[in-house]
């Protein structure tokens, strides 16, 4: 992502504690991206989210009511094409799963470095599934554990290397580094997620990587 897509990228920022959102908030102008709103608490953030049309949310999940995980599913529910990137004290498996079920893209603990941050915003805004290490893994069994055994005769037939990306996408590797690991462009990597998000009929990376778990494809190649 170039320096020009960095700047466009528009990010609201709600936390409940004035020093930690306005440092989030400082972090992110310095780094180049746009910070188009704040917000103290869920009644601010679903006020202020109409007009401030952010691209990310960066959403703690303890704020006063309606809480992150509430937060989330009404922005997500009002615009499917926001990221929700939760930054909480909370690495709790309940807390984790919440969130993402409720449409969250990504999962930091506050533990996280500037620049891991940074670079999660990125991610997520370019569409990627970002996870502070260990959360990762307690997301994709919990979505294997819940799985249904078994699955309709009719569905549909991906190509080994369709199979293949759709792994590593379950996995959480970014479209670059999937590229890099299958020696492809990233245009061939979109491409192959593209064609089985229409065979599937899914929408975004999010359902595909929720399909590609419960198929259990996010196992070791």
């Amino acid at each position: 992502m170039g320096e020009a897509d960095e700047k466009s990228i528009r990010v609201m920022v709600v936390d409940d504690h004035p020093m930690w959102r306005d440092a989030v908030e400082r972090d992110l102008a310095e780094a180049g991206l746009t910070v188009v709103a704040v917000a103290a608490n869920g009644r601010e953030a679903l006020a202020r989210f109409p007009a401030a049309r952010p691209d990310v949310l960066v959403l703690d999940l303890q704020i006063p009511e309606p809480n992150g995980v509430e937060v989330t599913a009404e922005v997500v529910r009002q615009d499917a094409a926001v990221r929700v990137l939760i930054l909480s004290a909370s690495g709790e498996h309940d807390d984790v799963l919440a969130a993402v079920k409720a449409g969250a893209t990504g999962y930091l603990v506050k533990s996280a470095s500037r620049t891991e941050l940074l670079d999660a915003v990125r991610r997520v805004a370019a569409g990627d599934t970002v996870f502070t290490p260990g959360l990762a893994g307690l997301v994709l069994g919990e979505y294997r554990r819940l799985a249904e055994p078994g699955h309709d005769d009719d569905s549909p037939t991906l190509t080994d290397r369709e199979t293949e990306v759709l792994r590593l996408v379950a996995k959480g590797l970014s479209y670059k580094q999937i590229a890099e690991r299958l020696v492809v462009s990233h245009r061939t990597v979109q491409n192959h997620v593209q064609n089985t998000l229409r065979k599937l009929q899914l929408h975004n990376r999010v359902e595909l990587t929720r399909y590609a778990i419960e198929q259990g494809l996010d196992e070791e190649l």
